[in-house]
């Protein structure tokens, strides 16, 4: 083993020294090394390894000794001195495939010594192994081949989140049978939850397993979570009686919650690793393709999102079962699941082809650590004859390096930005739970073709693909034309009221809604509607007011009533009291003889955009009923059929007697409505016997189109694009070069706590109009953006490269000053405060 170092300088040469390793038979030093002098106006110091033994890996330390302070600059893979090497030393751990190390002084005088310690530490089979395999990479047209398994994987697993995160609230909401509070609540608890586990994944990636490991690990997770959730959608595993509906709904319940825990927990883990990841698998060499592929990268993402969104709402719409039909959510959870499964194998399947750089420490850890030190410093040091700081985290000058200390007072000046944050996400995930209820409610009829209220989220990447480059090439180039000063935390602010909007808009979407439903009643009222059977005017007195009846119609809407009980009289027949259904609807059959039958109806708006439709039989004899594949058995004279649900379109019936004479009806359907379809005492099987069935409209079908929902997401859209693009842009430009990942996991916990906000709202909240809670979280996101104008007014842009310059400055003295505060601040008085205090510059 052998190496050589030279180094170029415009001054002397100066005189260099060689260690050996503190670990004997680990290395041999070359005797012929030199430096040379070079008219570079920096010292520019090179180590080469000649005869590199590759079965090695190489530690080395490099200490520099001159007549001034001077300061070392990693130029490659060099990171800072450790706290226990008094500065300056560059410490620098060289991969198995590294060559050389590069540093560079900078320095007014020459250097009069520099040492050089080579450690050399045997590769384990393991690591010999992956060298190997690393040195055998596959490029394609310039890239990495392994990239196209992370590319195809991201797509894959983009496509399984998006996917199973579209149909979740009606899942809820229909199939578990919660209420729209209950599934809000747990909707945002669970997207709460994938922004939360990043956080871990990072950490676990960082400092034990690794990011491929951590992948796969938790891919695996991942994909047992989408099963689970898939079979908790099964109604036959309890359906016992066939009816439909699942006999024990805390079985799937509890099988539902398990497998939206995995879920979380490997959506959220794998969040941070894989596009890191990806960009592992490129050299230094390879900016230009690695920015091409983190572009690559956000379309898979994007194109995962969208195909999901359109078809796993179709899937659902789909009916499956065994015992009976019902909506398919096996099948839009199942799609993804396996989706899931195809990203983990295509991922597994590139393992020979990946770059895996080994752990290295998560920085998150070590910040969490120096910002609890010096909160434990400055309460172990509260009494007044310590002498005050400039800031507090200056209490952890005692142990940790001021360039730290002044990163974190970056970081944590970012942060506090952050606080009115969440109130956005609070807002902007709500397009998911919320306004996919409310979509509903609408009428999803575009004529060619039919959208499903869960499909109305598409609208937002869609919106977003268009939006992203529109911003950037023709909105900001021309605000800053009109020398406008649109700074990133003045795009955010808009963004924030741009969201304040879009629940403006969805609240007055509301209360047009609300104007189209019906008036059902409360538990202590009742409404009644009269059939007339005959084909002549009845005339009916109910409760001492007179209704005239139209031939083979009803009255014209539901009469209420608050009593127990009401008095009909038909035409000139004695009146008869009737008791009535407290808190429910009923139809009563009426002919000039008097009550024939009655019944109980709908009694609330029908879900999912389905039809409640059932048949009366005026005609004198039984007939058999079938719509489609549902048989709804004979109807005897003056009896109702049950309900039976009924999608949008056109739905055909057969009307047959026991001579097997068949008459078949069409009616032409909405959404969310109900008919009571009467076969007259005049009906007759024939050609024309369709004729003669009346539809007697109980419930109006939707009536306010789903397409005016589309401005309220292009606010939100349009506010999503200039504040979460802006607010990373901002976060990254901000943040010290080793703590970009600390801020990326703060802008998670702003998306994680907004979820927060909604399901505590949603509980605490109860408010009675859902458009009232609408204007609530507008009004609030309103007020905090007013609070965030004020704070990024005060807020001063930093250059975080400039500030890590003028600390990484700091000479050899440094270990010095720390052990003297250490000193200081156990024996200094409170009279000798204003001598002893110690300035620094606010960050």
């Amino acid at each position: 083993m052998a190496y050589q170092a030279e180094s170029h300088s415009r001054f002397d040469a100066p005189e260099v020294h060689f260690g050996l390793s503190p670990f004997p038979n680990m290395g041999e030093i070359h005797p012929d090394s030199r430096l040379h002098p070079s008219r570079h106006p920096h010292q520019s110091s090179t180590i080469h390894l000649q005869d590199y033994n590759a079965a090695a890996k190489v530690g080395i330390i490099v200490e520099l000794e001159k007549r001034s302070r001077h300061r070392c600059v990693p130029l490659r893979n060099i990171s800072s001195a450790p706290r226990s090497t008094p500065p300056p030393v560059c410490r620098v751990p060289l991969t198995s495939t590294e060559t050389q190390l590069a540093f560079i002084t900078e320095n007014s005088c020459n250097i009069d010594r520099i040492s050089v310690i080579l450690i050399f530490f045997p590769l384990s089979d393991k690591e010999e192994g992956k060298r190997k395999k690393s040195k055998s990479k596959v490029d394609c047209c310039g890239f990495p081949l392994s990239i196209f398994f992370i590319v195809v994987n991201e797509f894959c697993e983009r496509f399984s989140y998006y996917g199973m995160k579209a149909v979740l609230v009606l899942y809820f909401r229909y199939f578990l049978q919660w209420d729209d509070d209950l599934a809000t609540t747990i909707y945002h608890t669970f997207v709460a939850l994938c922004y939360l586990t990043p956080i871990l994944g990072a950490i676990v990636a960082d400092s034990w397993l690794g990011k491929f490991k951590t992948i796969v690990y938790l891919s695996v997770v991942y994909t047992i979570g989408q099963a689970i959730l898939a079979v908790s959608a099964i109604h036959d595993i309890t359906d016992l009686d066939h009816n439909g509906k699942p006999d024990s709904m805390a079985f799937h319940v509890a099988l539902s919650m398990v497998g939206l825990s995995l879920i979380a927990l490997g959506t959220g883990g794998i969040k941070p690793c894989v596009s890191a990841f990806g960009g592992d698998q490129f050299e230094d060499q390879q900016e230009k393709q690695r920015s091409t592929f983190f572009s690559i990268f956000y379309i898979s993402i994007n194109a995962g999102s969208l195909l999901s969104t359109l078809i796993t709402p179709i899937l659902r719409a789909q009916e499956c079962g065994i015992n009976s039909q019902q909506k398919c959510y096996p099948l839009a959870f199942g799609v993804p699941a396996v989706l899931m499964a195809v990203a983990l194998v295509v991922f597994i399947m590139g393992s020979n082809m990946y770059t895996k750089a080994a752990p290295k420490g998560n920085i998150m850890l070590e910040v969490c650590r120096c910002i609890g030190f010096a909160i434990k410093n400055r309460f172990q040091h509260r009494s007044k004859r310590y002498p005050k700081r400039e800031h507090w985290m200056d209490w952890a000058n005692e142990k940790y390096d001021k360039l730290l200390i002044a990163q974190v007072k970056i970081v944590l000046k970012v942060l506090f930005l952050y606080i009115p944050l969440p109130m956005f996400w609070a807002l902007f995930d709500q397009q998911g739970s919320r306004w996919t209820l409310q979509a509903t409610t609408m009428d999803g009829n575009f004529g060619a073709f039919k959208v499903e209220p869960d499909q109305m989220q598409i609208v937002n990447p869609l919106l977003i693909l268009a939006m992203v480059p529109l911003v950037d090439s023709v909105v900001y180039p021309l605000t800053k034309k009109c020398g406008l000063n649109f700074t990133p935390l003045r795009r955010m602010t808009v963004g924030m009221f741009m969201a304040g909007l879009a629940f403006i808009a969805a609240a007055l979407l509301q209360i047009q809604i609300d104007k189209t439903l019906p008036t059902f009643p409360s538990a202590s009222q009742s409404q009644v509607k009269f059939l007339n059977l005959e084909n002549s005017v009845l005339p009916v007195t109910v409760d001492g007011a007179t209704y005239s009846i139209q031939p083979f119609q009803s009255t014209d809407d539901y009469l209420m009533f608050n009593e127990n009980t009401v008095t009909i009289a038909v035409g000139s027949r004695p009146p008869v009291t009737e008791t009535l259904l407290k808190g429910e609807r009923q139809t009563i059959l009426l002919t000039s003889t008097g009550i024939k039958g009655r019944n109980r109806d709908v009694n609330a708006k029908p879900e999912q955009g389905n039809n409640e439709i059932r048949l009366v039989n005026g005609f004198e004899a039984e007939v058999n009923i079938t719509a489609g594949s549902k048989d709804l058995g004979f109807i005897p004279q003056f009896g109702f059929s049950n309900y039976t649900q009924l999608p949008e379109g056109t739905s055909t019936f057969l009307i047959s007697n026991r001579m097997g004479q068949i008459c078949e009806y069409s009616q032409s359907l909405g959404f969310g409505s109900s008919y009571t379809l009467l076969i007259p005492g005049d009906f007759s099987f024939g050609p024309e016997c369709a004729k003669t069935i009346r539809p007697i409209e109980d419930i109006k079908p939707n009536t306010v189109h789903m397409a005016w929902q589309i401005p309220q997401y292009f606010l939100m859209t349009t506010g999503e694009v200039v504040f979460s693009v802006t607010g990373l842009e901002f976060s990254y430009s901000q943040a010290p070069s080793n703590m970009k990942s600390v801020l990326q996991a703060g802008w998670l916990l702003t998306v994680a706590v907004g979820n927060i906000i909604v399901l505590i709202v949603a509980e605490a909240g109860q408010l009675p109009d859902q458009w009232a809670e609408y204007v609530l979280f507008a009004s609030l996101l309103i007020c905090v953006c007013v609070i965030f104008s004020i704070m990024a007014y005060f807020y001063t842009y930093i250059d975080p490269m400039e500030i890590e310059a003028q600390f990484a400055e700091g000479g050899p003295q440094d270990k010095e000053e720390k052990s003297k505060n250490l000193s200081m601040t156990d024996v200094i008085p409170a009279s000798e405060d204003k001598k002893s205090e110690v300035k620094q510059s606010r960050i």
